[in-house]
């Protein structure tokens, strides 16, 4: 395991108020930010106001350094506090002085609220480079580097007193730093960060020189901002990576009106209609898919035909039928099937995703039990559907409007026979039995999350609850659902999930979300509470 280059910077006062470009709330400071720090931070230890020589090689060669992980503690935008800044009006201050008026620059004050991030105060921000891809030339500029990096005082504003330090620290200690852990270079980033990249100290350079000579002999010349850096997307480890989804309503025949289906009863046989339409050969050929590959995506068949079945370990489509979720009597209600989600799960590609949703356009779905089309679909785009934003939404609890069928047994050692009327346990007995069955629906229940994709943080600090009843009214007993011939050995049980992160907070989860067993035909649907 190899060692990182890890620079920290403490916080003296658990406040930042560094803002991005469009004036929106930076977290974690952006390695940019770091690094406009160090140079600074340079140019004062070693008294090089005018233009920095002694320190320029070790800043040049760190400016080539990927951009680094992140660690960094939760933080939350505080309610703030208000500051009245004085305008740029002493000309008028001084006329009026002039004249023996009594004005005053007091009275030209703009009313300005600050709203910095806020964390605990021990929190710490830490940079991480693997040492193996470090550039060459490290030992050469460590000790330069180092001492710059110890000699910052500030990050984001003046306000914003720090201390700052370099070290080489082991592989093993890194998971033992406290904070949220962000990682570069993601498709769908939770925030996007500005990071050095080469040229951007001699941007800096030439952005100083233009601010030493604003003033000129013919009047102000603007300094202009600084343009050499690049932009980053980071997501924590505890985010979710998002999918591509696609919502059709199930129409009537002749597209009049919606087709309504009982979510207990037949929410199984939609997906199974949905799952039939898209896996025949004209319509696979049509989106440039073979037989095989549709084998694989669309029916989530791994073996070659003729073989024992084997899921599929890589992108796979899933049909989720939706239930209405609609307002009655001041209550929000669960009610019938009349649109359907088909989303990708397990990456892939997204355009062969997207072929294939264009083609299901106005498909007709087959009954097969009496071979004749009992409704077509119609794609949804655009605008907002009450009846199921709470599926696509982002939020921190989440209830099932389907049960979850878990992955697994929840009772293979058979304790549940020791709690049968005449078997003779003592109370502590009962409950040492009870609470050995809960342990082990909830390490199902976490296997349920790790396997629809989600982050290891995320499957182990969720908070979750489950019954046999619905925790939306409306939902049926689990019991009450029709699951798939190889899913019906296995328990189904209602679930709410509250999202949280390593430090307790709850944090927000985007739809759509669909666990267990049987995720891929919708059972297991969450909708946020």
């Amino acid at each position: 395991m190899p060692d990182h280059l890890c620079i920290t910077i403490r916080f003296l006062d658990g406040a930042f108020h560094g803002r991005a470009d469009h004036g929106e709330p930076e977290w974690p400071p952006s390695p940019l930010r770091l690094y406009q720090a160090i140079v600074a931070a340079s140019a004062a230890r070693w008294n090089e106001r005018r233009g920095l020589r002694h320190a320029e090689p070790a800043l040049k060669w760190l400016e080539q350094l990927p951009p680094p992980a992140i660690i960094a503690p939760h933080a939350r935008e505080s309610q703030g506090y208000r500051l009245y800044v004085p305008d740029n009006a002493g000309d008028l201050v001084g006329r009026s002085l002039s004249r023996g008026g009594d004005d005053s620059i007091a009275n030209y004050r703009t009313e300005k609220s600050i709203r910095p991030m806020v964390f605990p105060s021990e929190g710490a921000v830490h940079y991480l480079w693997p040492t193996t891809e470090l550039p060459s030339g490290f030992d050469e500029h460590r000790s330069v580097l180092f001492q710059a990096v110890e000699s910052i005082t500030h990050i984001g504003w003046g306000v914003d007193l720090v201390v700052a330090s370099a070290t080489i620290v082991p592989e093993q200690a890194i998971a033992a730093l406290p904070g949220e852990n962000w990682q570069p270079g993601s498709d769908a980033p939770k925030a996007e960060l500005r990071a050095p990249k080469p040229g951007t100290f001699d941007d800096l350079a030439r952005r100083y020189q233009a601010f030493l000579n604003r003033v000129t002999t013919s009047g102000f010349a603007p300094v202009p901002p600084l343009s050499d850096y690049q932009v980053v997307g980071y997501r924590r480890d505890s985010d979710p990576t998002s999918v591509p989804w696609a919502i059709f309503a199930l129409r009537s025949l002749d597209g009049a009106s919606f087709k309504a289906f009982d979510p207990a009863r037949r929410s199984l046989h939609i997906a199974g209609m949905l799952r039939h339409a898209a896996s025949q050969p004209d319509f696979l050929r049509s989106a440039g898919l073979s037989p095989e590959e549709g084998r694989c995506l669309v029916l989530g068949h791994g073996e070659a035909q003729g073989e024992n079945h084997q899921a599929v370990a890589g992108p796979r489509l899933a049909f989720i039928p939706l239930p209405s979720i609609e307002p009655r009597e001041k209550s929000l209600v669960v009610s019938s099937v009349r649109r359907v989600l088909i989303t990708l799960r397990g990456g892939g590609d997204t355009s062969i995703f997207k072929r294939l949703v264009q083609r299901l356009e106005a498909r007709e779905l087959i009954d097969e039990s009496k071979d004749e089309a009992i409704a077509i679909l119609q794609r949804q785009s655009g605008g907002s559907d009450g009846a199921i934003d709470r599926y696509l939404r982002e939020a921190t609890t989440w209830a099932t409007v389907s049960p979850v069928i878990l992955p697994g047994y929840d009772d293979p050692r058979k304790l549940r026979q020791r709690l049968k009327p005449g078997n003779t346990l003592t109370a502590e007995e009962k409950a040492a039995v009870l609470e050995k069955l809960d342990e082990r629906i909830d390490a199902l229940l976490r296997k349920a999350i790790r396997q629809a994709g989600y982050s290891e943080a995320l499957a182990i600090h969720a908070q979750l609850d489950w019954r046999s009843s619905g925790f939306w009214p409306g939902t049926s007993l689990a019991t009450q659902y029709t699951a798939g011939d190889q899913h019906r050995r296995f328990r189904k049980l209602h679930v709410r999930i509250t999202w949280r992160d390593a430090t307790g907070s709850t944090i927000e989860v985007p739809g759509p979300i669909c666990l267990g067993s049987g995720k891929f035909s919708g059972m297991g649907l969450f909708a946020a509470k």
